[in-house]
């Protein structure tokens, strides 16, 4: 703004009395028009001679534009982002293999399935440093759980007692009972006559 007293008295009479300082600004397409005709309007004014006014007025219309461009950059339409809720953790069992004992298989039967305190049928998703992780899709007893980890059984183990070999991607029917998955082929591959002896063992 121009140092000249009466320009800055004149800038502060426009401010204090401009007619369109309650109104909603205008649209962009509405300030486009509205600039074009005052620029190719002939004020029959030489430019040497043109006023304080003159330029106020340019300098109005400038400022008008820029608003209207800040409106358009933070103008309402957006919608406000709603926070999504994250989908919530698994939960998980915890079970452990037995240690190798010398001991000698009883034939797995329904009776002796309907003693274990825990039974679903799962499939490995993970083996990882010595950890099995079965992702459950049935639950006979126990539970309920996403997910089951299970201490990976020893070689003694599976070679003495028939501890069941998990491999990831594998289909599994599994028992435990004080936290300990059995051996001697009640925990093993699935097939139907093992599913059979569960679903005898703890169906209604």
């Amino acid at each position: 703004m121009s140092d000249d007293p009466e320009d800055t008295e004149l800038f502060e009479r426009l401010r204090a009395h401009d007619p369109a300082a309650s109104l909603s600004p205008a649209g962009p397409a509405q300030v486009t028009r509205l600039l074009e005709d005052a620029m190719s309007h002939d004020l029959d004014t030489p430019a040497r001679r043109r006023t304080p006014l003159t330029w106020l007025v340019a300098a109005a219309a400038l400022l008008v534009i820029a608003g209207v461009g800040v409106f358009a950059v933070v103008g309402g339409d957006e919608e406000p982002q709603v926070p999504t809720a994250q989908d919530p953790a698994p939960t998980v069992v915890e079970l452990s293999a037995r240690p190798p004992v010398a001991a000698r298989c009883a034939v797995p039967t329904a009776e002796l399935l309907g003693y274990q305190e825990t039974a679903f049928d799962g499939i490995v998703s993970a083996v990882t440093d010595g950890t099995v992780t079965l992702d459950v899709t049935e639950w006979y007893r126990g539970g309920p759980a996403d997910q089951v980890t299970v201490e990976a059984p020893s070689a003694d183990m599976q070679a003495l007692m028939q501890a069941a070999d998990f491999r990831t991607g594998q289909r599994y029917l599994v028992s435990a009972i004080d936290g300990f998955v059995t051996v001697c082929g009640f925990t093993a591959p699935y097939s139907d006559d093992l599913a059979a002896l569960y679903a005898e063992a703890f169906g209604p």
